[in-house]
Formats: structure tokens, C-alpha cells, sequence
């Protein structure tokens, strides 16, 4: 597993605690990659209550101590949550696709933005190209 991918195989065997969301096992916290992507897709997981939201963001605030991956959220509601009815068409976007797009546009200090800032500074950008 040098290139940090799991197959199949290695992600069933991995015990539930290694997972943000161990009863629906998704986003693993088991290297820094998966951590970052954890973070990303926060907002994306779905069929969890905010309770298991809570005990995710614990797990992956200390995954991230673990791993060197530097986080500036201080709860998950800035990672946000999916409404029931959100396609991925809708105008909401992730964090991680706000971020995208301010690298793509160039901004400055994005990467200790959080998502409402993110959005600010796409919207100011916009504004001014």
C-alpha cells in the first residue's frame, strides 16, 4: 500500500474505529491523504446524525494532530452538512470545491480560509475580474 490506495480488500479489513463515521464506515483516517479527504467530503456523507457528526470531527481533529495536517475548523457545521434534498447539481458547493476554485482563481490565504470565507472571497473575486 505504498501509494496510499485502498482496494477493496484493505478498506473491509480495516477495523470500524479507523473510520470518521465507523457505523456507515466511510472516510478512513488511516494516513494524511485520507485525513485531507475526509475533511473535503465532510458534507457529503450522509444517513448520520449530528451527534456522529460531532464524534467524526473529534476523530478527525485528532487523526490530523496524528497525521501533520493542519485544520482551521473549530467545529464540523463550518464543513456544513448535506440537506436531504441537495443534488449534486444544486448551486451548494463543498468546501473543497470552493477551495478549488480559489486556487484555480488565485486567491491568497485560502488555505486558512473557512468555508464562509471561501465563499466571500470568491464572490469579491468575481466581482472584480
Amino acid at each position: 500500500m505504498a501509494d496510499n490506495t485502498l482496494d477493496a480488500a484493505d478498506r473491509n479489513a480495516m477495523p470500524d474505529s479507523t473510520f470518521a463515521f465507523p457505523r456507515v464506515r466511510k472516510e478512513p483516517l488511516n494516513d494524511a491523504r485520507h485525513v485531507r479527504n475526509a475533511i473535503a467530503r465532510f458534507d457529503q456523507v450522509r444517513d448520520v446524525s449530528d451527534k456522529e457528526r460531532d464524534e467524526a470531527f473529534r476523530r478527525i481533529k485528532k487523526a490530523a494532530a496524528k497525521f501533520g495536517v493542519e485544520m482551521t475548523e473549530s467545529s464540523w457545521r463550518e464543513l456544513g452538512k448535506p440537506s436531504a434534498g441537495r443534488k449534486s447539481s444544486d448551486k451548494a458547493r463543498s468546501k473543497a470545491t470552493l477551495y478549488a476554485e480559489a486556487r484555480r482563481r488565485g486567491i491568497e490565504g485560502r488555505s486558512t480560509m473557512t468555508k464562509a470565507e471561501l465563499e466571500k472571497a470568491l464572490e469579491k473575486s468575481q466581482v472584480t475580474t
